[in-house]
């Protein structure tokens, strides 16, 4: 697999415009470094938006799914720095999951990324899954492809109640994150994703309406320190 474990924090959110400069240094130099840092934290990156919306999207890759509902991770969650509350007062549009990866494939990460994220009917689940994989499976084997990913959010560790949340303005919970990842130009990952580039891939199977697509490109990565 080229997620680094089974558990994934998976953000997008924008950012208002007398927030960005302080964004950016919170981000780098406390945010990231705090959360990889985190026992069973195995790399952070943050993306930006080069087609779609929101503007950010970061991606948190966790040895297992337990790791986001365990102890070490909420203490940071109900212990946040005051320049996290002060950063994050300036977030807008802001989504995020909690998730187990379902599915992943391809031998690395890449510094393009394309996301899906949405919610799929109930009772249709192993029909939108018996639809994806074999498409993931087949992109991972395209030109200029490194990895794809099925992610499900476990509703119940997203919804955890937490300091950090407090004052801030509710964020949506995608039940269904899927990504694929480029290594070369952004012209390769969109021709390999061409059969996933319109909603009704997904609602054929049972997403609901509101499937939200975005193209990011990687600006920042970070490991836990040896």
């Amino acid at each position: 697999m080229s997620l680094a474990g089974k558990g994934v924090v998976a953000i997008w959110h924008g950012i208002r415009p007398e927030g960005r400069a302080e964004f950016y240094e919170w981000h780098n130099r406390e945010h990231m470094p705090e959360r990889v840092g985190i026992p069973g934290f195995l790399r952070g990156r943050r993306y930006i938006a080069r087609e779609g919306s929101p503007e950010f999207f970061t991606l948190y890759e966790t040895a297992t799914p337990e790791v986001l509902s365990g102890a070490d991770y909420l203490a940071r969650l109900n212990a946040p720095t005051e320049w996290t509350r002060r950063a994050t007062l300036h977030f807008t549009d802001a989504s995020r999951s909690l998730c187990r990866v379902v599915l992943s494939l391809g031998p690395g990460a890449g510094g393009w990324l394309m996301t899906w994220r949405y919610d799929v009917a109930p009772g249709r689940e192993d029909e939108q899954r018996a639809r994806l994989e074999p498409v993931l499976k087949e992109i991972t084997q395209a030109q200029g492809v490194v990895g794809a990913h099925l992610c499900i959010a476990d509703a119940s560790a997203s919804a955890i109640q937490t300091e950090e949340k407090k004052g801030r303005p509710k964020n949506a919970v995608p039940g269904w994150v899927v990504m694929a990842e480029g290594g070369a130009e952004p012209d390769a990952l969109h021709a390999a994703c061409r059969r996933l580039a319109t909603p009704a891939f997904f609602t054929e199977a049972g997403a609901l309406p509101g499937v939200q697509r975005g193209l990011y490109q990687l600006p920042n990565a970070i490991l836990p320190a040896c």
